[in-house]
Formats: structure tokens, sequence, C-alpha cells
């Protein structure tokens, strides 16, 4: 019963960073609120192989970076990240259904 409490629990988790992934996108979230948010959820990031926590975080650091600066002089396309983010929780959502 535990194991699938916490398998509900990292599915919501990933729900809620989905909808704070889409607030973003629409303008309406900063990008450090997004990475503290999407940092925080631990339940969801134990239930995935720790290579989806290393990933996450080198893109919510550049995402945190490219907020910094404007779009021309930014090494790396925030749109691109977005899309990136949006792969991450694809994988994740993947894996949770496969565990």
């Amino acid at each position: 019963m535990h194991a699938a409490a916490n398998a509900h629990s990292a599915e919501l988790q990933l729900q809620a960073l989905q909808a704070a992934l889409e607030q973003f996108r629409a303008g309406g979230a900063a990008a450090h609120g997004l990475s503290e948010m999407a940092r925080g959820q631990t339940i969801l990031l134990a239930a995935l192989p720790e290579k989806f926590t290393v990933v996450l975080h080198q893109l919510l650091d550049r995402l945190e970076s490219s907020a910094l600066f404007s779009e021309e002089s930014c090494s790396f396309s925030q749109r691109d990240l977005i899309d990136s983010l949006q792969l991450w929780l694809d994988k994740a959502k993947e894996r949770l259904s496969t565990s």
C-alpha cells in the first residue's frame, strides 16, 4: 500500500510540475519560481532513476541563467530549455507508468 501511495504522490507531483511549466511557458511564472518548485518535487525525483534528477537540475540551472540575460546575449535559447523540460516530463511520465 505504501508503494502505491508513493507512486500516486509521484504522479501528482509530475502533474503539478507539468502545470507549472505550462504556466511558465505562458508567461505567468518566473524561471526561479519554476526551478524552486521543480527541485521541491522530492517524491517524484525519488521515484525516478538518479540520472533524471541530474538532468533536471542541469536544465533548471540553465533556465535560471537564461532568465538573467536577454535572449540575444544568452548562449542557449529559453524556448529550447522549455522544450527540453517538456521532454524530461514526458520521459518521467513514461518511466513512472512502467514502474
